[in-house]
């Protein structure tokens, strides 16, 4: 139990020897160490699901994760533990807000961003169904694009051919009427197209005759429509559009599974809107919930310490600051003493030597000095 005190001492950046000195303050100290700790650990497992997301598939998408997930909790851990640290609890409501500000601001967007990761997660099978849905509508559109360009660019041959096929059922009319009324002039049945006369005479050969001619010019247009749909078959394959499919559902579950942290991060913004584009307010009130959670479990340790009384630590953390800045001050003022004397000696010891080389210079002078 002392140990597990003293780590989260350790976390709320505390001095744990003057701590020490004031049982008051220990549980309270314990609760900002503890609330440091696991918003650290949030935002490790935070950050580690989103690097796992964008190694997915990688042999070391695991060992990414992980250590992307330490480096991330322990930036948040030591950034919390001086931010709160710091917290001067002798000044004003005011000061502290403003030394506090910068740390709320950047914990509304880290919150922001480690509780993308976690709404993944949360939201994944409604994820997941948006995807396939996205991925079936953009094979739709690959398909009707493939269509149309298909239409444009053969137009002319694919025009001739529905020329071809009106024509081969127009013909196909013909004859069978033709061959109708071959047969009744054959058997001699009398209307206003046929003779009457029974047997196979003139009017039977001539019946015949054009009946002969739309068979064979049926057999040409046949022959012409098949060779244009051969070709157009060929275009087909050469544009691509006989091989493209529209995914099985199997293949839809695959596309999902392997789908990037972009793809899944723009499906999860996708859920908040309606098939018509209009706001889905309770997926969007729930994903907006989580996102506020994070950001307020974010700003907790600073809030934590703001929210906490002004206790007999806090002044004695003062007044120790203040007493090592008299003792800092102090030790200005010797080391200048003793700078100061220092470089007096040397000016006192350099002025005596300048004056024995200058009577000695003068004794050597006069000593070689002729008078005569």
């Amino acid at each position: 139990m002392k140990k597990i005190t003293r780590f989260f001492w350790f976390c709320s950046g505390a001095h744990i020897g003057t701590l020490k000195k004031y049982p008051l303050e220990h549980n309270k100290y314990v609760g900002i160490g503890a609330t440091i700790f696991f918003t650290a650990l949030f935002a490790s497992l935070s950050g580690g699901y989103a690097m796992y997301f964008v190694f997915s598939g990688s042999a070391f998408a695991v060992g990414f994760a992980i250590l992307f997930g330490l480096i991330w909790g322990t930036a948040i851990f030591n950034m919390d533990r001086y931010i709160v640290s710091s917290i001067d609890k002798q000044g004003t409501v005011n000061q502290q807000l403003l030394q506090a500000s910068p740390r709320i601001l950047l914990a509304i967007a880290i919150g922001i961003v480690i509780s993308r990761p976690l709404e993944l997660k949360i939201f994944d099978k409604e994820i997941r169904q948006k995807l396939k849905t996205a991925y079936l509508k953009g094979q739709h559109r690959k398909i009707d694009t493939l269509q149309k360009t298909y239409m444009q660019k053969y137009a002319m041959e694919l025009g001739k051919n529905n020329d071809l096929k009106k024509e081969q059922d127009s013909l196909t009319k013909d004859i069978n009427r033709s061959r109708y009324q071959l047969n009744q002039e054959v058997f001699g049945d009398k209307t206003n197209q046929t003779s009457g006369i029974v047997g196979y005479g003139t009017y039977a050969k001539q019946k015949q005759a054009i009946l002969q001619e739309k068979q064979d010019r049926l057999k040409t247009v046949t022959d012409n429509e098949a060779k244009l749909e051969q070709y157009l078959a060929a275009r087909k394959d050469y544009e691509g559009l006989n091989n493209i499919r529209l995914f099985s559902d199997h293949q839809l579950d695959s596309l999902a599974n392997i789908a990037g942290f972009a793809d899944r991060n723009w499906a999860l913004g996708q859920l908040s809107y309606n098939d018509n584009g209009t706001r889905d307010l309770d997926t969007y009130l729930a994903e907006s919930f989580i996102s506020y959670l994070f950001i307020l479990f974010e700003c907790l340790p600073v809030f934590v310490k703001l929210m906490s009384p002004k206790g007999p630590y806090d002044v004695a953390v003062s007044k120790l600051s203040e007493a090592d800045e008299h003792y800092a001050e102090r030790d200005k003022e010797r080391n200048i003493q003793v700078t100061d004397s220092v470089y007096d000696h040397h000016l006192d010891s350099e002025v005596e030597k300048q004056k024995k080389i200058i009577s000695g210079q003068s004794e050597y002078d006069l000593e070689r000095h002729s008078y005569d």
